[in-house]
């Protein structure tokens, strides 16, 4: 298994299409953010997306980039972290996000934020409730941190 950064990656439409075909809505939106080239304009130009691959096959992906969907100047962000079902129960996610939270300590971060509705899920990889936000579209999200 190894982790590829999308931008950096020479196949580019074939890891879009495998991102295409995740069942979540959130990734959708990050597909069609890739497909038409404004994930940089939303969430930071020097945002990276994240794959764990093995071979040609995705098993997992996440953001990592200056700015999520919480209006604030709390920085960096690991957003649209997502584990194909048939991969789920190993934490896969947690080789992600750890190979994340390294590349922003590497950047010079102290604390890196996650927003999210789930309970339960990130607290396994050392991250700590911080606050309740309202994300851009006025719907309540759970923010996560963690000290680098």
């Amino acid at each position: 298994m190894k982790i590829i950064e999308f931008y950096a990656a020479s196949d580019k439409q074939h890891w879009l299409e495998k991102i295409r075909e995740c069942d979540w809505k959130a990734g959708k939106y990050l597909y069609e953010l890739l497909k038409t080239e404004k994930l940089k304009t939303l969430v930071g130009k020097d945002a990276k997306v994240l794959m764990l691959t093995d071979g040609k096959e995705l098993i997992s992906f996440c953001t990592l980039a200056e700015k999520d969907e919480i209006p604030t100047n709390l920085t960096p962000w690991i957003g649209f972290v997502y584990t194909f079902p048939n991969f789920r129960g190993n934490r896969r996610a947690g080789e992600l996000l750890n190979y994340a939270e390294n590349l922003a300590k590497e950047s010079g971060a102290k604390n890196i934020y996650i927003s999210t509705d789930h309970i339960g899920l990130y607290e396994k990889y050392g991250y700590e409730f911080f606050k309740m936000a309202k994300t851009n579209s006025g719907e309540d999200s759970r923010i996560y941190t963690k000290q680098l």
